[in-house]
């Protein structure tokens, strides 16, 4: 078999509610690309890893965030939405109840709490808005 060399990422989109207000958790790219702009914690799923556990480690690393479980939601795979090459990312999603500490580490210069009816004017990383739309859904 052909090396096609497509990369699988995962990425988490984790909501909370407060004060009858949805959020969702992003954070601020430490690194190229997109450097600087907001995006949903994630990353690459190492050789061997489960997928779930890969979107937890992505998650605690980016963030501070422990969460128990997580749904899959959808793959996206657009040829397109990676400037490093194709890409494969599985989108997980997980509620909480509250607003945690967040604190960011790895590949995140920071890390916040966005109320959903900010996000329109919010220009995100890869299809972070798409990925964040579809996750709506599940709410």
């Amino acid at each position: 078999m052909a090396d096609n060399k497509i990369a699988v990422t995962v990425d988490s989109v984790v909501f909370c509610k407060t004060n009858d207000q949805f959020k969702v958790l992003l954070i601020q790219r430490k690194n190229e690309p997109f450097k600087d702009q907001w995006a949903l914690p994630g990353g690459f799923v190492d050789e061997g890893e489960d997928l779930e556990t890969a979107a937890k480690r992505e998650l605690k690393e980016e963030t501070g965030v422990v969460v128990r479980s997580m749904e899959q939601v959808q793959a996206f795979g657009n040829p397109g939405r990676d400037p490093r090459g194709h890409t494969i990312s599985i989108a997980f999603l997980t509620r909480i109840f509250c607003e945690e500490d967040l604190s960011p580490s790895d590949d995140a210069r920071d890390a916040r709490w966005v109320a959903l009816e900010d996000l329109p004017g919010m220009e995100l990383a890869f299809d972070h808005d798409e990925i964040i739309n579809v996750a709506q859904q599940f709410l």
